[in-house]
């Protein structure tokens, strides 16, 4: 299903191949036109002028496109043109995302919507609900308008902050937008890497497991089972929100805000991000 570049765009200026576009102009309006090209993306999280882990977005951008069409990408001209465009046109910005979108002919960067949570959510947990749906090469990012379309139906429909993804056999492995884990104690479960998109932020989750003292276990669940036992906290962790606990799926209410060893890996990732931050200034 095809698909448009310019998706969810904020701000008035667009870098599109080389030169800077404005929002209205006809080449602004031939992006919202729906692509037949195969579109790769990276959606990058801006805090106080800096691209949290750039380089890790760039080195996953060109995996994608070999997973595919095997065309050269230079990450190092790719992170100059990303912070030129940053900071010739939105310097200052302190909380948003940039999103980069790459066909073999064309690249664009601008801003997007960043969906960041209001802080209550970090402190009481998000509501999300469930879609049955086996993703196909998950750590290859490029639109794909069907996911897409499934996906928000059913954000439509319940009005939910995130959607969880489960598979043929009801085991619940991902989050629409985000990476989803389950804890119980010192244990964190998350699927197997063939399942998942292996997210950038994921990267640093599992250095904060490491900093908690938890042991990372490969393995899903039915809702049912977590449903069963009153032991099972989760959360789920994404380039826009970070780490947020899941307070519901589907109606299930669960302890995940207040459970210790959640709390404690939500701190250790605040602290890398702030490392990050400071190491770049």
């Amino acid at each position: 299903m095809a698909y448009p570049m310019l998706e969810s765009p904020i701000g008035d200026k667009f870098y599109y191949d080389g030169n800077i576009i404005l929002k209205g102009s006809s080449a602004y309006e031939k992006l919202l036109v729906p692509t037949e090209e195969t579109t790769y993306y990276e959606t990058v999280r801006i805090k106080d002028d800096i691209l949290l882990y750039l380089e890790s977005h760039l080195e996953r951008l060109q995996k994608s496109v070999k997973g595919i069409e095997d065309f050269p990408v230079d990450a190092k001209d790719l992170e100059e043109r990303c912070y030129g465009f940053l900071h010739d046109n939105y310097k200052g910005t302190t909380d948003a995302n940039l999103r980069i979108v790459l066909t073999k002919k064309h690249l664009l960067i601008h801003i997007c919507e960043a969906n960041i949570p209001a802080p209550e959510l970090f402190e009481k947990g998000i509501d999300t609900s469930m879609l049955k749906w086996d993703r196909v090469d998950p750590n290859i990012k490029v639109f794909r308008g069907d996911y897409k379309k499934a996906v928000k139906d059913v954000f439509d429909k319940n009005g939910c902050y995130e959607v969880v993804l489960c598979d043929h056999e009801d085991k619940l492995y991902e989050g629409s937008k985000s990476n989803l884990f389950v804890v119980k104690g010192n244990k964190v479960y998350t699927a197997p890497d063939d399942k998942i998109l292996l997210g950038i932020t994921r990267k640093r989750v599992m250095d904060s497991l490491k900093k908690s003292d938890a042991e990372l276990v490969i393995g899903t669940f039915t809702l049912d089972e977590l449903t069963k036992d009153d032991g099972y906290a989760l959360f789920v962790s994404s380039t826009p929100f970070d780490i947020l606990p899941i307070r519901s799926v589907d109606g299930h209410v669960f302890g995940s805000a207040g459970d210790p060893m959640v709390r404690k890996i939500m701190d250790n990732y605040k602290q890398a991000i702030n490392e990050y931050i400071n190491n770049r200034r």
